[in-house]
C-alpha cells in the first residue's frame, strides 16, 4: 500500500489536501506510540504535545506541521470545516532530528477564521511533502470530538 493510499481512502485527499507525493519522512508519536495513519484514539491521548522525527538531509530545509479537524465539531455537521487546532514551524529537515515539549506551537487566535490548509500551502509557497491522519473518538462522559491532522 502507497503511502498516499490511506488519505486518500479517508478522504484526507480531497476534503483538506490536493493529490501530492510524498517526499519527506514524518513519523509522529504520542506518550511514546507511534501514530499511525487511521488510527482510533481517545482524546486523552492526544493532550500532550506529540514527538516528532522529520526525515530530511538538508539542515537549510525547514518544515510546518498543522493539525485541523475537517469535520469540526462534528462528522454530521462540520460547521467548522477546517478548524485549526495547533501549527509548528520552522522544524529543520534533518534525518533523525527528533523534536518534543521544546517545539513552538502556535494556538489557534482566533476561532472565526476559516483555515484552509491546501490554499495555505499556495500562499506561503509550501509543498506537501507529507501527512497523515487520525480519529478521535470521545471517552465515555465527555463531548470529544473526531480529530484528522494534515502536514506540510
Amino acid at each position: 500500500m502507497s503511502a498516499v493510499e490511506p488519505l486518500v481512502l479517508a478522504h484526507v485527499i480531497r476534503d483538506v489536501l490536493h493529490p501530492f507525493t510524498p517526499t519527506v519522512s514524518l513519523r509522529i508519536t504520542y506518550n511514546n506510540r507511534l501514530l499511525l495513519a487511521g488510527a482510533e484514539l481517545k482524546p486523552s491521548a492526544v493532550v500532550n504535545k506529540p514527538r516528532l522525527d522529520v526525515g530530511g538531509s538538508d539542515l537549510r530545509v525547514f518544515y510546518t506541521l498543522v493539525l485541523v479537524d475537517p469535520d469540526a465539531p462534528s462528522p454530521s455537521n462540520p460547521s467548522l470545516r477546517e478548524y485549526l487546532h495547533w501549527m509548528v514551524t520552522d522544524i529543520p529537515g534533518t534525518t533523525g532530528a527528533s523534536f518534543g515539549q521544546e517545539l513552538m506551537f502556535y494556538e489557534r487566535p482566533d476561532q472565526d477564521l476559516a483555515f484552509i490548509a491546501w490554499e495555505f500551502a499556495r500562499q506561503y509557497h509550501l509543498d506537501i511533502v507529507a501527512a497523515t491522519y487520525f480519529n478521535c473518538q470521545r471517552e465515555a462522559g465527555s463531548g470529544g470530538r473526531r480529530f484528522r491532522p494534515e502536514s506540510s
